[in-house]
């Protein structure tokens, strides 16, 4: 499982490797040391501030956080978030860590850094407010990571997926996401394991992406019922 970010690649560009530790590690390496002030600026993601404006602020888990652009912008608004990579700590970790600091004591203290594989890691059950991941690259069965996370709801609370999608839903030519070796989120897989007796999909559809010719989302936003 490697590491998520909002366009499915460290700085957008992308590639034909696998992308497991060993390709993240080198990729943040590279995207750090040359683009650092760039990623920094990068806005939070724009499904997840659509989503998470209107709730009260709470427990929130970021699945796949990359360099924490998105954990950092929940903390910062009340939220306590446990933010989760497999990239080395040196690497997108200790840089959201240390953007975080930045920011002082009040959102850093609300910030748990995790290092996990999120091909095998499992939050605590019935946990989290909301839980977010976007443009997770998953090597085992999608439907299998997403059971997983759905796991860490508590009731009441939001689970947000958002992948890359390799073929244009529209046309079925391929994306600029069709090159990646390992698969990304979809409606289908998503709302398969989301047992309609415990869940409310609020959304579930593939949504064209703001820039024109650069592919198209799978968007999933489920409410657990109480």
């Amino acid at each position: 499982m490697a590491s998520g970010e909002r366009d499915g690649s460290a700085d957008g560009e992308q590639s034909a490797a696998r992308f497991d530790r060993d390709f993240w590690d080198g990729r943040w390496s590279e995207v750090l040391r040359e683009h650092a002030a760039q990623i920094a600026q990068r806005p939070p993601n724009a499904y997840l501030t659509a989503v998470a404006g209107g709730l009260a602020p709470g427990r929130a888990l970021d699945a796949g956080c990359g360099n924490g652009t998105e954990a950092l912008w929940l903390a910062a608004r009340g939220w306590r978030v446990t933010a989760v990579d497999f990239s080395a700590p040196a690497l997108a970790l200790a840089h959201g860590r240390s953007i975080a600091e930045g920011l002082g004591s009040d959102v850093a203290g609300r910030l748990e850094w995790v290092e996990g594989d999120l091909g095998l890691w499992t939050p605590a059950a019935d946990h989290y407010d909301l839980v977010s991941s976007h443009y997770v690259h998953v090597a085992g069965a999608v439907g299998d990571m997403v059971a997983r996370l759905a796991s860490g709801l508590a009731p009441g609370g939001t689970l947000l997926l958002v992948g890359h999608l390799p073929i244009d839903p529209l046309t079925g030519a391929q994306t600029p996401a069709a090159d990646q070796v390992q698969v990304q989120v979809t409606v289908e897989d998503a709302v398969a394991v989301l047992d309609a007796s415990r869940w409310v999909v609020s959304i579930g559809e593939n949504r064209a992406r703001a820039v024109a010719g650069s592919g198209f989302d799978a968007v999933i936003c489920a409410q657990r019922r109480a």
